[in-house]
């Protein structure tokens, strides 16, 4: 029998992953760095697979004003292109004399009607083109309501606000091991009552057959009651724990993923948040401590957070330690 599956018999296996068993069956990860699930739906129609609001509300800032802007230009294009269809002797005062200096009077025209601005200077002439500039300004007051609540959405949205360690360690603990990861808050928002959740999913073969298994990771500490500063997150690598008589090939060999999850309270929106992130085999080092990333100011009266050291770790030797732990876990086991 294998370490692994040696592991998972001592270890209790979590079954609220909300995930199956057969590896078989998943993709590369469960959850993508940004914690979003690495899934892709099929099996439905089209029209029922758009979300447009959830669309919205996920893309970037300057996506999304990228594609405020593109929308509102395409659409007057499109109505430019109408009015000239209908006939543009039916839009008074417009001294244009070649093709395009018409159409470009036509779409300012339909951006001053969108916007319902009306300057003046241009007035539909006739009931189609009366009637084409109502609908059009009809649809400017729609598309703005919609853009202003999506904008407040956007920027009343509670979020975490929380960065992470772009890798997670195995390093000296006490007199042991442990697993670490590191996060914190990059915004001036106040975090309180943070509890945090790792999640191991790890690979095995069982009898033949490669399965998921999760495992609940015990911390150190599992939540504070302020997240002001960078915390960094214990799992001690213990006789508890599933990673326990792993050495530096095990990390290696072995396919896994840690899921993190943290929910805090944000004092600012008066809001539970959520924030997930997950880490692949690839993204841990085995031999290695986070360098600290506060230090006092030079006038002594405040505490400098270096977030551009959330990452920073530096080598260490921990392979005596992974022996040791390696070996009273074969003693374990054999008796």
């Amino acid at each position: 029998m294998s370490k692994i599956i040696q592991i998972n018999n001592r270890v209790a296996t979590d079954e609220t992953t909300g995930f199956g068993s057969n590896n078989a069956m998943y993709g590369r990860r469960f959850l993508n760095k940004d914690g979003r699930p690495n899934i892709k739906l099929s099996g439905i129609r089209f029209l029922e697979s758009l979300s447009p609001y959830h669309y919205l509300i996920q893309l970037s800032r300057w996506q999304f004003l990228t594609f405020i802007f593109f929308f509102f230009i395409l659409f007057n294009l499109l109505f430019a292109c109408l009015y000239l269809l209908l006939g543009i002797e039916h839009l008074g005062g417009i001294t244009a004399n070649t093709p395009t200096q018409k159409f470009i009077e036509a779409f300012f025209f339909s951006a001053q009607t969108f916007t319902t601005v009306g300057y003046g200077r241009i007035n539909p002439t006739g009931y189609a083109t009366s009637l084409m500039a109502s609908l059009e300004a009809f649809s400017g007051l729609l598309f703005f309501a919609l853009a202003t609540g999506l904008f407040y959405a956007r920027f009343a949205q509670p979020k975490a606000y929380l960065r992470f360690s772009n890798n997670t360690l195995i390093a000296p603990f006490k007199d042991g091991l442990a697993l670490m990861c590191r996060m914190a808050p990059y915004k001036k928002n106040y975090l309180t009552d943070t509890e945090v959740t790792l999640t191991l999913a790890v690979v095995v073969n069982d009898n033949g057959r490669m399965v998921n298994r999760f495992y609940p990771l015990e911390l150190e500490y599992g939540r504070v009651n302020a997240l002001s500063l960078a915390w960094t997150v214990v799992h001690p690598i213990n006789e508890r724990s599933p990673l326990y008589g792993w050495t530096d090939d095990d990390f290696k060999n072995t396919l896994f993923e840690l899921h993190v999850y943290v929910k805090a309270f944000d004092d600012i929106f008066s809001n539970q948040v959520v924030v997930r992130t997950s880490y692949s085999r690839e993204e841990f080092v085995c031999g290695a401590k986070f360098v600290p990333m506060y230090r006092r100011s030079d006038d002594g009266e405040t505490t400098i957070l270096e977030l551009d050291k959330l990452g920073t770790y530096e080598k260490v030797d921990v392979k005596a330690r992974m022996n040791k732990n390696s070996d009273e876990f074969t003693q374990e086991s054999g008796q």
